[in-house]
């Protein structure tokens, strides 16, 4: 599928699709725990963000554009300017994916790569089970590196910005 082909299906109602390398990807939409999580962090990172960036839930970024094209649809992104129409990898400041058993794999290992290869210098994982956790990873060298916080996760990159980990679940 090309992204023309992409764009042509509109938008989708019935489940949550991404296209990986041009095969569309359709699963059920994430369980109310997942997407609970997801609105409460971007209502904690909402008032921590500068001018000039904005938080946008559960939107297609264009991680790849050429054929075979790439499309995800992350928990969280933010971008760096306001956009009515689509939003590509360079606009990414940071992505956020919180894992859910079905997209595990996808989200640890397929997403980091495909978000380190397209350039996007910051990609958090977080991980409701356990904890909840945090894994906040920088781009250095084409290559994903950092740690992983549980408790308050405060940092500096890519601004300051504190989030109580606890108030996810």
């Amino acid at each position: 599928m090309s992204l023309d082909d992409w764009r042509a299906l509109g938008e989708d109602t019935s489940g949550r699709s991404e296209l990986q390398e041009g095969v569309l990807i359709v699963s059920p939409s994430p369980v109310p725990r997942h997407q609970k999580a997801g609105f409460r962090l971007g209502l904690a990172l909402h008032p921590q963000v500068p001018d000039g960036v904005e938080i946008v839930p559960d939107v297609d970024v264009i991680v790849a554009s050429g054929f075979p094209p790439t499309v995800r649809r992350p928990d969280l992104v933010i971008v760096t300017a306001s956009t009515e129409t689509d939003i590509v990898a360079a606009d990414v400041v940071l992505v956020v994916e919180i894992l859910s058993p079905g997209t595990r794999r996808q989200d640890l290992v397929t997403k980091r790569s495909e978000y380190a290869d397209a350039g996007i210098p910051h990609y958090w994982i977080v991980d409701l089970d356990g904890g909840p956790s945090i894994e906040a990873l920088t781009l250095r060298d084409g290559q994903y590196e950092g740690a992983t916080s549980t408790g308050e996760f405060t940092t500096t990159v890519p601004f300051g910005l504190r989030v109580d980990l606890t108030a996810l679940i």
